[in-house]
């Protein structure tokens, strides 16, 4: 947890300095009451005693009063600012991590997972600065000062109160043992439930199209179930502080009384009696002090469970190192821009024993388009996925110009691929903010770029149709456009950023044939860029200089449409299953 304390600044620092003289203030302030009251009972009960010394008294009980509210406001607002900014820095530096995050890791995690750890984690790590601050600090200081009171007078109270305060941190220790293990539970429990309702809301389509909402109500209910009984089995061992602190409390006060009543008996004059009885009352003042100490300790031990598994749940995602380093080369050799070359490439998941990819070799150079085709589960994805390093390849090299891709910065190596993923992904805004998006390294494209771009993956015929053209809003996710639509728009983006590379993940399946077409055309068009593209149609991929077929993991054929109907059978399979003779040219 005190790892996580390096996001308060300079600034934060100084401030908690303020608030503690605040707190310190405010203490001495609440400790001048009791004096103050004990004063008054000794002046009333003393007969004779001038009234004026008696307002005086009260007066100064007033001042005292309007002080320490004064500096509790003032600490109230010191302690929300620095929370605000610690959780600021917080979210910030998870989100920065997460944005450096491989596949490997956000799969590890799990999406679900990592969007609790950015809200519902930081918002306990808030609340308990906010507290901490006021009542950490506050607390024992408060208890200090006051048992420092309490010493002075009787020993037999001060054994009394004693007796009381191990009572207490008796029943914390109790209490803290038996929830602890299960604030952690709730966390992962939170996860589960965030997940469930996420793909609930994800996939709402499909589970109305297949009347599986009672099926996803059994899920949610489930999770729901748990996380509630965790939770009730937490707060029903809680609910112990209150009346335990009031039991604590009560026998207190009654024991005060009841020794304080022995003591004046005991007392031989009258006026001995009157300070006698002044003194408890102000005793009583001072335990109720330390009690109230103890009450916001206590309150501190109700959250600090849940915070101290939050700390660490933020701790792990702070201290994950992406194993994708950030490599040193940012500019590759100008001759050989735009080739990409596979050298006995294997590749098998993390924790995974078999292998998706084996001994995989071929080149491509410059200009050329070179798809990839086979069966589902060949790892066709897989292979075009290792060019831009969203995973690192088990054997062999990846190189692109001449480089190995794991030599690369980050940025430059994105710089050269337009990438087009499997699931069109479209962000809230306008249709030009998702074309032009991302930061290419070059000049801001502009908005005569946008409209080419747009132009080339035909688009321009539905964009121009939209409210607004080509500032058209554009939902969450893309949900007011259709599934035709979303794809063109992504195709689009890759084209604006003028990439040396194309990686297109079967990104053409959701066209018509004819807009296929007209597409890829225009693309050939796009001279001295290489176009990497997986497809599931023969027809997408016939016109290709080269076909990369992949079976199992491993590269059966490679060459041209024509050479392989002639020489590779898991290619001729493929084709024959989708077009007839003649429209293959058989």
């Amino acid at each position: 947890m005190f790892k996580i304390m390096k996001y308060l600044r300079l600034r934060e620092w100084l401030m908690i300095a303020l608030s503690l003289a605040f707190i310190i203030t405010q203490t001495q302030l609440d400790l001048k009451l009791p004096e103050y009251m004990m004063n008054i009972t000794t002046n009333i009960q003393t007969p004779g005693s001038d009234i004026s010394v008696i307002w005086n008294a009260g007066i100064m009980m007033l001042l005292c009063t309007l002080g320490s509210a004064v500096a509790t406001i003032a600490l109230g607002f010191l302690s929300a600012r620095i929370a605000a900014r610690f959780s600021q820095r917080l979210r910030k530096a998870i989100f920065n991590r997460v944005e450096d995050f491989s596949m490997e890791e956000i799969n590890g995690f799990s999406t679900a997972s990592l969007i609790t750890r950015s809200t519902n984690d930081i918002t306990q790590m808030q609340m308990f600065v906010v507290m901490g601050i006021s009542m950490i600090m506050r607390a024992p200081i408060m208890a200090a000062m006051a048992l420092g009171k309490i010493a002075s007078a009787s020993w037999k109270w001060t054994a009394l109160t004693g007796g009381a305060v191990v009572l207490l941190v008796l029943m914390i220790i109790c209490i803290m043992s038996y929830v602890l293990p299960r604030f952690r539970i709730i966390q992962k429990l939170t996860d589960r439930l965030n997940e469930v309702t996420r793909e609930n809301l994800s996939g709402i389509r499909v589970v109305r199209a297949y009347n599986a909402e009672e099926y996803q109500e059994a899920k949610f209910e489930t999770a729901n179930n748990d996380i509630t009984k965790n939770n009730l089995d937490t707060m029903r061992a809680m609910s112990i502080f209150s009346p335990g602190m009031s039991l604590i409390n009560s026998g207190l006060t009654l024991g005060i009384y009841w020794l304080g009543a022995f003591l004046i008996d005991e007392a031989g004059s009258t006026t001995a009696k009157i300070a006698t009885f002044a003194n408890m009352i102000a005793f009583s003042s001072y335990v109720m002090m330390v009690i109230m100490a103890f009450m916001m300790l206590t309150m501190l031990f109700i959250q600090l469970p849940r915070v101290m598994v939050s700390a660490k749940r933020i701790n792990e995602v702070l201290d994950t190192v992406p194993k994708i380093a950030n490599g040193s080369v940012t500019q590759s050799p100008e001759e050989l821009v735009g080739e990409v070359e596979f050298k006995n490439v294997s590749f098998k998941y993390p924790d995974a024993e078999a292998y998706v990819l084996q001994d995989i070799n071929f080149k491509v150079a410059r200009g050329e388009t070179v798809a990839f085709v086979g069966s589902t589960g060949s790892g066709k994805s897989t292979l075009i996925n290792l060019v831009p390093r969203f995973y690192d390849i088990t054997e062999g090299q990846v190189l692109v110009d001449g480089v190995d891709v794991r030599d690369y910065t980050h940025e430059a190596l994105h710089n050269k691929l337009g990438y087009v993923p499997q699931r069109a992904m479209l962000f809230s805004g306008t249709v030009a903010s998702n074309v032009s998006y991302g930061d290419n390294g070059r000049q801001p494209p502009t908005e005569d770029d946008v409209i080419a771009a747009i132009a080339v993956a035909q688009g321009t015929e539905f964009v121009e149709d939209m409210e607004g053209k080509y500032n058209a809003h554009i939902s969450q996710g893309g949900t007011n456009v259709s599934g035709g639509q979303k794809q063109r728009l992504a195709i689009a983006r890759a084209i604006c950023r003028k990439p040396e590379i194309y990686i297109f993940d079967d990104s053409f399946s959701a066209l018509d044939y004819k807009t296929d077409r007209v597409l890829r055309s225009a693309l050939k068009k796009e001279k001295g860029v290489t176009s990497l593209i997986v497809a599931q149609r023969i027809g997408t991929i016939m016109d290709a200089d080269k076909i990369v077929v992949l079976d199992e993991g491993k590269m059966v054929g490679i060459g041209s449409h024509d050479e392989l109907m002639k020489s590779c059978e898991v290619y001729q399979q493929i084709a024959y299953s989708q077009l007839s003779k003649e429209e293959l040219g058989a």
